[in-house]
């Protein structure tokens, strides 16, 4: 687990992690300026944070802050200004053209290919094995609980579904880090909800390092083993603290004492008493 940096939670030790290995993820003193029109933005400041492999890391923190440029950043989609990221080790070299998955806000499917030829799609474009490329994206569906949806198409399907193939699609692939982007945020609240609980559960299957941004702080507590909180624009890290709460999680795990101290850490945090 990664050192807890000032955090009060009733769980969290706050020692210091010892002979860890090193982290996956590395950000120190990352800096974004946007440019535009002549004027200059800060969209990020000095975000400082390891990532250690195999966790799921929640990023919240108010609308506008930067939680989404950071991910941009990961995935190469943006550069930086200023500051150090490093993804990989001597031990987990990294490739960011290969071994990055991304789910967003919305599926983004293609409406005119089938579900299972939706999910190969990152599979066809890095020219992987077609026949076990197809065996993994049946695996996956099935994983995300859409075996035998193999054949429809996105339309026939619910927005919950249809961001399940996204996850299927993120991983068919099989990246050593995935990126998510909001991606429950279009979903209503019971869907997401249960979107929730099948994330865990996928990331426990799988194994896979997973950042994931969110608006909602229950959300972020609920899904995370790490919290980042960020401040508002430009972004710094005002926070990572540890979550320790009984596994598997199941929604009830929101009526205990030690979720409730986690969420009004973090409402204090970002200034909301």
């Amino acid at each position: 687990m990664l050192t807890t940096l000032n955090t009060g939670s009733p769980i969290a030790s706050g020692q210091p992690v010892t002979d860890a290995p090193p982290p996956f993820i590395h950000l120190k003193g990352v800096r974004k300026v946007y440019r535009q029109r002549g004027q200059e933005f800060l969209a990020v400041s000095d975000a400082t944070f390891d990532v250690a492999e195999g966790e799921l890391i929640t990023l919240v923190g108010p609308s506008g802050c930067g939680k989404s440029t950071l991910l941009k950043i990961l995935a190469g989609l943006h550069g930086h200004d200023g500051g150090i990221v490093r993804i990989g080790n001597d031990r987990q070299p990294f490739d960011a053209g290969r071994d990055i998955g991304m789910v967003f806000q919305q599926a983004l499917l293609l409406k005119w290919r089938r579900i299972l030829d939706n999910v190969m799609l990152p599979a066809e474009i890095l020219g992987l094995p077609v026949k076990e490329s197809r065996e993994r994206a049946r695996h996956l569906l099935a994983l995300v609980g859409l075996a035998g949806f193999e054949d429809k198409f996105p339309y026939e399907l619910s927005g919950g579904m249809q961001q399940r193939v996204s996850i299927a699609r993120a991983l068919v692939h099989d990246p050593k880090l995935v990126l998510m982007d909001e991606p429950f945020g279009a979903l209503d609240a019971l869907t997401r909800e249960r979107m929730n609980i099948e994330l865990r559960r996928i990331w426990q299957d799988s194994g896979k390092t997973i950042l994931f941004v969110t608006h909602g702080i229950a959300e972020a507590v609920f899904l995370g083993t790490q919290v980042v909180v960020l401040t508002a624009r430009p972004a710094r890290m005002a926070a990572r603290i540890t979550i320790d709460l009984p596994e598997p999680r199941t929604l009830d795990i929101k009526t205990h004492d030690a979720f409730g101290a986690y969420t009004r850490e973090i409402y204090g945090l970002l200034g909301m008493h």
